[in-house]
């Protein structure tokens, strides 16, 4: 490998905002928070979503969307929007 060309690799903690669940690993990613544990510093990064949140790792289902775009579109603007004249033939 060629030296001075990769990016430094440190220890980090990402962090589920929602459940405060903590994983423990490493990245080239940094953040402005940081926390000592066992005399090793971390970067700690916070996530929206991680295995601990996810609806394919917990198995739980969110909303799905069974309206379709065109019945939504009519929902919202159905009345407001303009309604082209058909040509007559007469």
């Amino acid at each position: 490998m060629k030296a001075d060309i990769h990016p430094d690799y440190h220890p980090v903690i990402f962090q589920d905002m929602t459940s405060g669940k903590r994983y423990v690993t490493r990245s080239t990613a940094k953040s402005g928070n940081k926390e000592t544990i066992d005399g090793v510093e971390y970067y700690i990064l916070s996530m929206g979503v991680t295995a601990d949140t996810h609806p394919f790792y917990t198995g739980k289902s969110t909303f799905v969307d069974t309206e379709g775009r065109i019945d939504k579109f009519q929902k919202r603007f159905g009345s407001s929007v303009r309604r082209a004249k058909k040509p007559s033939l007469g």
